[in-house]
């Protein structure tokens, strides 16, 4: 029987906090109780922001935490040639184009619709559709543009993507979503427009490297927060598209601060390092997430 394979990745682009401690022990208690694999994988795409510095923070906090993964760990940054070649797959399939128009363009395009009257729809995040003008364009015009310099990023065509399908998308989830959720989902990718597939600067975005991780890995349970939810439709399409294994999902309750919002990096709330450093220690931080019984001093 093979045995389940979990893996918990964040990304070393800030401090770990109380957020990431909780989808990390959730991830090694779930390990522990099915007798599966625990991985750890550094989700570095963003080598703007990524640093050498803040991947060693993260090690350290792991370790601190008592977090046992199989070693060596997953570095995303060491593995472009894995995004390329699914990249390119897609390509090969005019599933993904090209897209030029910069953040400025699309922003007054579509407030200019919405000021005529017309609701701009949005993805499950609040963020506007992508426009149509790119899609739009000629092969030609297309090679000339690229021919130009024009800086573009690879566009997933939804419309083109899902016409590959052969039957509805659903995945399993053992979690739960917005409004409690389980069981068989049915996927709709469709509500995500033609996102991002690979940025201007790497062969890869989130949602490529992501399933493109979990297959080379051999991930069969993907255990993370809920404001993922929606995104694993966008995931499951593109494991459809490229004939990946499709791993079982657990989206967690999000850690939230005193004023309700999920806690975030960027917005400095209280760091893993800092509660330690305030004498903390790890069975404080799993009962601070509810998860008393995954570590004991």
């Amino acid at each position: 029987m093979t045995r389940p394979v979990f893996r918990f990745a964040p990304s070393p682009n800030g401090a770990l906090h109380l957020g990431h401690a909780f989808s990390a022990l959730l991830n090694v208690a779930m390990a522990e109780e099915t007798g599966g694999r625990l991985l750890l994988r550094m989700e570095d795409i963003d080598t703007t922001r990524c640093t050498p510095e803040l991947e060693a923070a993260i090690l350290t906090d792991l370790d601190w935490l008592g977090m046992n993964y199989e070693c060596p760990y997953r570095r995303q940054s060491d593995h472009w040639d894995d995004y390329q070649e699914a990249l390119d797959r897609l390509i090969d399939d005019e599933i993904v184009y090209p897209a030029f128009l910069t953040r400025g363009e699309v922003r007054r395009y579509i407030t200019a619709r919405e000021e005529e009257g017309e609701e701009w729809p949005r993805d499950p995040d609040g963020a506007p559709l992508f426009p149509p003008q790119d899609r739009q364009r000629s092969a030609s015009e297309r090679k000339s543009l690229i021919a130009d310099g024009l800086p573009f990023a690879w566009r997933l065509d939804m419309q083109a993507a899902l016409g590959h399908l052969r039957a509805p998308l659903h995945w399993e989830e053992t979690g739960a979503g917005p409004f409690g959720e389980t069981g068989t989902i049915r996927a709709d990718p469709a509500q995500w427009g033609d996102v991002v597939i690979a940025r201007k600067e790497t062969p890869t975005s989130y949602h490529l490297s992501v399933v493109v991780d979990d297959a080379l890995q051999g991930v069969t349970h993907v255990v993370r927060g809920r404001d993922l939810y929606h995104a694993t439709a966008v995931h499951r399409l593109l494991q459809e598209l490229m004939g990946l294994a499709v791993p079982e999902y657990h989206h967690h309750d999000l850690i939230l601060g005193d004023d309700g919002r999920k806690l975030s990096k960027s917005a400095g709330d209280t760091s893993l390092q800092a509660l330690r450093q305030s004498g903390a220690t790890p069975t404080d931080i799993a009962r601070m997430v509810g998860l008393e019984t995954v570590r004991k001093a």
